[in-house]
């Protein structure tokens, strides 16, 4: 794990999110989040909270078929897990493999990007964060 920064502030356990990094030939998957949802129009890892109980693998698998209609295989290591600015979110950068292609269902665009071309499109602050960690050697 590359980093991780789980200061509490107020003493309540944060909420754990998980934000899927899916690498397909040196290319990151990357969602546009709808425009009606907090950190809306901008880019995100896909993923979402976990459920009580879940784990990473059982989070990436639900979240993954409602939201990209795809396939989980496998959820490798934690990359990176980050306390989002404002909220009480712990988002947890975790690599994940799929089966199949992205489907748009609530999204509202998706791409491939490398990582130097993550820094010219809009992420969310904490993928934003994330992303530039891809970039550093």
């Amino acid at each position: 794990m590359t980093s991780s920064e789980t200061q509490h502030g107020s003493g309540r356990s944060p909420i754990r999110v998980l934000a899927a990094v899916v690498e397909r030939d040196g290319r990151y998957l990357v969602a546009r989040r709808p425009r009606h949802k907090r950190h809306g129009g901008l880019w995100e890892f896909p993923g979402g909270k976990l459920e009580s109980g879940e784990t990473l693998l059982d989070a990436a698998r639900r979240e993954l078929r409602e939201e990209l209609a795809v396939e989980v295989l496998a959820v490798g290591e934690l990359m990176m897990a980050v306390r989002d600015p404002g909220s009480s979110y712990l988002v947890e950068f975790t690599q994940v493999t799929i089966s199949g292609e992205p489907a748009l269902i609530e999204h509202e665009d998706l791409a491939w990007l490398e990582p130097e071309e993550l820094g010219g499109i809009a992420l969310a602050p904490t993928d934003a964060r994330f992303a530039r960690s891809l970039t550093r050697a």
